[in-house]
């Protein structure tokens, strides 16, 4: 039976663990195996894997044992560790596996990465080494009984896809082909692409005696590369995007083209054929990600001028430890701008928009495009005095400079420049209208978290954002076909949104109330990973 299946997650990151998580990754490899082992149904046990990274064993509680393995030509050999959780006795065993490979470390701070920003001719060098010497490590610890019995190995995005290389092709590991295998796609922009030989960082490098076949393992634009995303799509059992609107979008060829700097349509970034062959064969499946909500539901939060007061307090605490640490002019602006609204007794605005976010292409490209007419510059400009905007996040230097700009232009404006859970907290729950323009977002967990605490938002109406936020009853959403169109639609979204505050607040706490009350609940989902990712 299904709800018997002891089921081993191999992943990147795990924010059940003190500094395992870089991203979005991290949270649904946390709460997943939580609400599986929180079904009355699922009689099943969970565990999560991941590389050590030279820090993460340190924590351990035990040794459970060791395994060899082949790697580059190398017989090496690798410690798994049972690691404490932020939560405890939760029933989800939290596991690490310890190998000096899999530790690398910023030659300028010192820092032990998870991911490596590889330079921009050798994509991926580092760490695609790294995750294909961690699932070597894995895929002999599953056949010798290292994680004692698994029955499900679901595994997360390119980083895990190397499993999937060598139980196709590695004749000593034909016993795992037994196991049920899940592959989730988080992010489809990163693939983990590498040479098929000729560098230290390439298969035959790697596993110099594997007989694979190119027609399964090559990318379908460079037919000289390893693709582990690829991999996973044409081998997994199941294929699992993060939310339902995803599925037809990963089945479509981004527009113009692959990889293309002018692109307005994110699909499946050269692996359309595959998914949609996935999809044919009954095997690609979208399952939308859950957020976590206290257990007894609270009133709607106030908006009043006590709480605009705290968040600005809370906020320059937040940013002077920031300024303490690096004393740059953009964090001093901030805390000025901070502390004159403050000091002022300035009433709360009419509108506080705000955002949370990675300060990345993905995230702000249309707030910036066009460039010579930036839709966010266009929102401010026309902005009065009554509505601001805070925007948090760090990131990418070139849209990061494009907000400094901004905040120096714009007396409504505040950029935090920087991350903190405490500013990111104020922030979702102390906004009227929270603005997430995602060029393309195969989940989004900032939007839920906005919904959570009564914060409706602008979205651009594509893939999670589209199943979670509904135009004009739970928040504000907006389409296009060119990127002049999604600028205009930007604009114009968040334009009718304040309007629409500005105009009649009943109306606008209505859409506020249904955005509040909206549930996308984890022990939906993985009732569903259940009978429709883990069944036979």
């Amino acid at each position: 039976m299904v709800e018997s299946l002891n089921i081993l997650m191999v992943a990147a990151e795990n924010d059940a663990l003190v500094g395992a998580k870089v991203g979005g990754v991290g949270d649904v490899v946390r709460d997943v195996p939580y609400a599986l082992v929180e079904l009355p149904e699922y009689q099943g046990a969970v565990s999560v894997v991941c590389p050590s990274y030279g820090y993460l064993h340190k924590a351990a509680t035990a040794s459970l044992g060791v395994v060899e393995f082949s790697f580059a030509g190398e017989q090496l050999t690798a410690e798994l560790f049972e690691v404490p959780g932020k939560r405890p006795n939760t029933g989800v065993r939290q596991l690490v596996l310890h190998q000096d490979a899999f530790e690398t470390v910023d030659a300028a701070s010192g820092r032990k990465l998870i991911y490596v920003d590889d330079a921009a001719d050798t994509p991926f060098e580092n760490d695609a080494t790294k995750f294909a010497c961690f699932n070597a490590a894995v895929a002999q610890g599953i056949l010798r009984g290292l994680f004692g019995q698994v029955d499900v190995v679901h595994l997360h995005d390119w980083h895990a896809g190397f499993y999937l290389l060598l139980r196709e092709f590695d004749p000593s590991l034909s016993d795992l082909r037994s196991k049920r295998t899940v592959f989730t796609i988080h992010n489809l922009a990163l693939q983990g692409i590498r040479p098929l030989q000729g560098h230290d960082s390439s298969l035959e490098s790697w596993f110099p005696t594997l007989a694979y076949d190119p027609a399964i393992v090559c990318d379908p634009e460079y037919r000289d590369c390893l693709n582990p995303m690829a991999i996973g799509v044409r081998l997994a059992d199941k294929v699992h995007v993060v939310s339902p609107g995803y599925v037809s979008e990963v089945c479509q060829p981004s527009r113009p083209q692959r990889n293309d700097p002018h692109c307005i349509f994110f699909g499946g970034e050269g692996l359309e054929s595959d998914l949609q062959n996935a999809k044919n064969e009954g095997r690609l499946i979208g399952i939308l990600n859950g957020c976590e909500y206290a257990t007894a539901l609270p009133s709607l939060p106030a908006r009043d001028q006590d709480s605009w007061q705290n968040l600005l307090r809370g906020l320059i605490v937040e940013v002077s430890q920031w300024y303490q640490r690096s004393q740059t002019f953009p964090h001093w602006l901030t805390i000025r701008r901070l502390t004159d609204w403050l000091d002022s007794d300035r009433p709360r605005p009419m509108v506080v928009m705000t955002s949370v976010t990675r300060v990345v292409d993905q995230k702000v490209r249309l707030m910036r495009t066009p460039e010579d007419s930036p839709p966010l510059d266009r929102i401010l400009e026309e902005s009065s005095d009554d509505v601001v905007y805070l925007l948090a996040g760090n990131g990418d230097a070139g849209y990061e400079n494009f907000l400094h700009d901004l905040a120096r232009r714009h007396s409504n404006f505040v950029f935090l420049n920087g991350y903190s859970q405490p500013g990111a907290d104020l922030l979702y729950a102390t906004g009227d209208l929270f603005l997430m323009p995602s060029a393309f977002e195969p989940c989004g967990i900032s939007q839920m978290l906005a919904m959570r605490d009564g914060q409706p938002c602008v979205v651009h109406s594509i893939g999670g954002l589209k199943d979670t936020v509904r135009d004009g009853e739970t928040g504000f959403a907006f389409t296009g076909s060119s990127q002049g169109e999604l600028g205009n639609g930007f604009v114009e979204a968040t334009r009718r949104a304040v309007e629409l505050k500005r105009r009649s607040d009943v109306e606008f706490q209505k859409i506020r109330s249904a955005a509040f009350h909206a549930r996308f609940l984890w022990s939906d989902s993985v009732r569903r990973y259940l009978s429709e990712l883990y069944a036979n």
